[in-house]
């Protein structure tokens, strides 16, 4: 399937080659993600799924390629433009990468103390709504990370990532550790966030169930680069091994279960 679409392109990667000393990850790779859609990216151990995400948001730099997010070129940008990019995505890491030391409310205000100049007041309201938005009891506010659970840690990393009202949230492996109900809860919070924000969401995952619940396409991870994309329909009729093993397995097979039923 051909990347160059008629619809709106918020991030494109044209021949990206990441590699770590003579360990080739990524080799001549091409992905387009629209605008408002939830993208899911797949792909077997070791093909790299986070280590592309980080090379979109500038923290592993490729060997080769271009990248350009929401019409900026990173390679040709100065200081001044990437800094201005960076303001209008949000990142939620595993596990919410929450500083330790701060409050909830704290760590949702570290990307505002870096915006626009807030009143304390303002900050504080404006972090509040995040947290209520991300699903979290308005008591969370006040509480450490290590008060929280693994899904509340979660919630509490989505909203740091909202905290600007990005164009763009990258979410790594969202869902990993949650019991189902926890990540089924995750999986309609990003869906209906996307729908009712207008979110572009690119999404590291290896959950089935999310891929069905919440994602508008799925991007394969195979063989260095971006084997296939589309949705789950065309995942399914895919004759590639990887693929196909994926999609068909036993626990692929609970999960459109599952979908179907929810559906019906």
């Amino acid at each position: 399937m051909t990347e160059d679409r008629d619809t709106d392109v918020v991030i494109r990667l044209r021949g990206i080659r990441n590699q770590f000393g003579q360990n080739i990850v990524h080799d001549d790779l091409d992905l387009d993600v629209c605008r408002g859609e939830v993208l899911g990216v797949v792909g077997g151990s070791g093909t790299g799924k986070s280590v592309l995400l980080r090379t979109i948001i500038g923290l592993q730099i490729p060997a080769a390629g271009r990248i350009e997010v929401l019409g900026t070129d990173i390679g040709r940008a100065d200081d001044a433009a990437r800094q201005a990019l960076r303001m209008r995505w949000g990142v939620m890491f595993q596990d919410g990468a929450l500083f330790s030391s701060l409050t909830v409310r704290e760590n949702v205000e570290v990307p505002l103390r870096g915006a626009a100049r807030l009143a304390p007041a303002t900050r504080r309201a404006l972090a509040d709504l995040k947290i209520s938005m991300s699903g979290l009891p308005w008591s969370a506010g006040d509480k450490y990370p290590s008060e929280l659970s693994g899904g509340m840690r979660k919630r509490a990393g989505l909203a740091r990532a909202l905290a600007l009202d990005p164009d763009i949230v990258f979410l790594d492996e969202p869902t990993a550790g949650l019991d189902p109900i926890g990540a089924s809860e995750f999986d309609r919070l990003i869906r209906d966030l996307s729908d009712s924000l207008g979110l572009t969401v690119f999404m590291v995952t290896h959950d089935l169930d999310s891929l069905h619940a919440c994602c508008d396409r799925i991007a394969v991870l195979a063989e260095k680069k971006v084997l296939v994309t589309g949705s789950m329909q065309e995942m399914l009729e895919v004759n590639h091994p990887w693929v196909h093993d994926y999609f068909h397995g036993p626990r692929a097979r609970a999960a459109l279960a599952t979908a179907d039923g929810q559906k019906g």
